[in-house]
């Protein structure tokens, strides 16, 4: 039992978490009056959206586009509704964000502190970033962990509802991200594995049956292989596997979980350090990687089988992605925060509780930083101009903002990223 001291000590760390959540809801209300903030992958989206309008004319870029259109769709929703603005594509990214985070910490339930585990989200700099991008992370973010919330509670209470919940939310997954195979895989071998003593005698019995089952499958995958964008995935990747190597992949997966562990881009650093502060953040991340999964692989823990096969379905496709990006890593990152909180809890090693300890702070900081610039360049509109994406969109911005460009350095604009500011925010 605690002490008294002890008692008043969690109290007071309750209240500052308390506290610290609703400041950060704060800012996220705040995020809602943002400008329209562009991003590559948004561009592509909106013209994606433009083309379906216009009749799907053939031989344009957007009809060559292999995204899929999960999150198309929502935009021309918006646009039937007449909202599809710059608050209401942030209104739905957070509606999209703390559903999802609720979803998912009612599968832990009371294994950790609410508060806590919302914070360690909200505050990560990559969802302080592109909650306010009109982009697909949110709305799959929102369909993955319900879908593995309902597929949990079927687990328990063996409804066969909740898993045709769980399928259909994770189908929408999928049409929101590829990657959201993944997801559909972990459901499949989480039946297998809670059903593995039927499903032998079945397998058995059926073996003609289940073969049929399995060529039908593998001939829908190959038939809609082209409208669900994975004939272009693979041209893509195999040309992409070419100018990243195995060993060049998998220090970018490393320098991105340190980008996600000290809650900051190592650009920001490595502009500043030079050559070794990239090394700092493939260290902390090589560091924090073999911790979780020998934690979570090879230590008796209780998280649920399914999530720690979502989990190792997307780390595969991850260490195989021939791109460097740590937005990459949003669709899982609320799971690795609810794995990471449990894990830590039994964690013996006083060491490594004190490493956290000392990480725990420097996340906070750089994460209250994050937060606080995306407010203020958000009402600040050259600023604005000059940061978004680099700084690839400022004259379109400042003619959006100011009808003529600011800076001595004017290069030609792009009609279509103009087209968009003008439109749409």
């Amino acid at each position: 039992m605690l002490s008294q001291p002890d008692q008043a000590a969690g109290s007071r760390i309750q209240l500052f978490l308390k506290y610290a959540f609703f400041l950060l809801v704060a800012v996220y209300i705040a995020d809602l009056f943002t400008p329209l903030r562009l991003h590559l992958d948004s561009l592509r989206y909106y013209a994606i959206k433009e083309w379906i309008e216009a009749g799907r004319p053939a031989n344009t870029e957007a009809s060559r586009d292999y995204f899929p259109y999960g999150y198309t769709a929502l935009l021309l929703l918006f646009t039937k509704l007449g909202i599809l603005k710059s608050f209401s594509i942030v209104l739905i990214n957070t509606i999209y964000l703390f559903a999802g985070l609720f979803f998912l910490y009612k599968v832990f339930d009371k294994k950790f502190s609410v508060y806590l585990f919302f914070i360690l989200v909200l505050i990560n700099w990559l969802f302080v970033k592109f909650v306010t991008h009109p982009l697909s992370e949110m709305q799959y973010l929102f369909f993955s962990l319900a879908s593995i919330y309902f597929f949990y509670h079927f687990t328990v209470q063996k409804k066969f509802q909740l898993l045709l919940l769980s399928l259909i939310l994770g189908w929408l997954a999928f049409m929101t991200r590829t990657v959201g195979i993944t997801l559909i895989g972990a459901i499949a071998v989480g039946l297998i594995w809670q059903y593995r003593v039927q499903q032998l005698a079945f397998l058995k019995k059926n073996k003609i049956l289940v073969g049929a089952v399995l060529v039908l499958l593998t001939a829908a995958l190959i038939i809609f292989s082209k409208p669900l964008g994975i004939n272009h995935y693979g041209g893509v990747l195999s040309e992409h596997f070419k100018e990243a190597p195995f060993f060049k992949r998998i220090s970018w997966r490393f320098k991105e979980w340190g980008e996600i562990f000290i809650n900051t881009p190592s650009n920001k650093v490595i502009d500043y350090v030079a050559k070794a502060g990239e090394f700092v953040f493939i260290l902390v991340g090589l560091a924090v990687f073999v911790w979780f999964i020998h934690r979570l692989y090879f230590r008796k823990n209780s998280i649920p089988f399914f999530i720690k096969a979502y989990f190792l379905f997307y780390c595969l496709i991850m260490f195989n992605w021939p791109f460097n990006d740590p937005r990459f890593w949003v669709p899982v990152m609320p799971v690795m925060a609810a794995v990471l909180l449990q894990l830590y809890s039994g964690e013996r090693s006083q060491i490594v509780r004190n490493l956290f300890k000392a990480l725990f702070p420097v996340y906070m900081l750089l994460g209250a930083f994050a937060s606080g610039y995306i407010v203020y360049t958000s009402f600040h509109k050259e600023l604005f101009a000059r940061t978004q994406a680099k700084g690839v969109y400022r004259t379109e911005y400042e003619m959006h903002f100011f009808g003529k460009p600011m800076n001595d350095t004017t290069k030609s604009i792009d009609p279509f990223v103009l087209h968009v500011l003008q439109k749409y925010d």
